[in-house]
């Protein structure tokens, strides 16, 4: 997923991109009356969207000036906002008709799709490109290398999650096994890693 750069003189130019994708996947997403005829729609009347985000950030910042500033509604979207706090949430959400779009990582789509769902959800916009994880530490670290992990315990998020995986894929760029170099708990959702890590539970923490 593609991360638009946040500078004062695009963020306006950034938010009606991401406005303009979201009007696109509506309209090509829009239903059938009983019969088959499609819905019809009134050009002056605004769409109803329900996006259902996987996390709140200030990484999806283009997004929220876009709400703010009224730039959703100026393209004829009514937009309701709703945190699904985990990909796996949003991707229920998405798939019981609760919202219309899901803002998430692709690997719950893949998951879906390949455990052989009839109704699968596509991908249709790419919004962030980098992961925007942070690998923090109990104790102060000035001189900080990989091989510092090694024989540590590590709150990775949810196994299968996008910030699991991409710990894993840094870890092994770095020489370093995530099996047998360290200890990885993945049993705590990504939304309470921060709660339990403060709580005194591990070494190190994705967040």
């Amino acid at each position: 997923m593609k991360r638009i750069p946040i500078f004062p003189h695009t963020r306006k130019a950034a938010a009606l991109l991401l406005a303009m994708l979201l009007l696109a996947c509506t309209l090509a997403g829009c239903g059938k009356k009983e019969g088959g005829s499609p819905k019809a729609t009134s050009a002056s009347s605004s769409q109803k969207v329900t996006l259902n985000e996987v996390a709140h950030s200030i990484f999806y910042a283009p997004m929220y000036v876009a709400i703010e500033e009224g730039y959703f509604k100026e393209e004829g979207i009514d937009l309701t906002l709703v945190t699904g706090f985990g990909a796996d949430k949003t991707m229920t959400a998405v798939l019981t008709g609760e919202a219309d779009i899901g803002f998430m990582g692709s690997e719950s789509t893949i998951y879906t799709y390949a455990g052989g769902s009839q109704d699968y959800v596509v991908n249709f916009a790419q919004l962030t490109q980098r992961a925007g994880n942070f690998l923090v530490s109990r104790q102060p670290i000035e001189d900080f290398s990989w091989d510092m992990l090694k024989g540590s315990s590590v709150l990775g998020g949810r196994a299968g999650g996008m910030p699991e995986m991409v710990f894993e894929f840094i870890l092994k760029k770095n020489n370093i096994d995530p099996k047998t170099d360290l200890s990885i708990d993945q049993s705590i959702d990504f939304g309470s890693t921060a709660a339990a890590f403060s709580g005194g539970q591990g070494d190190f923490t994705v967040e």
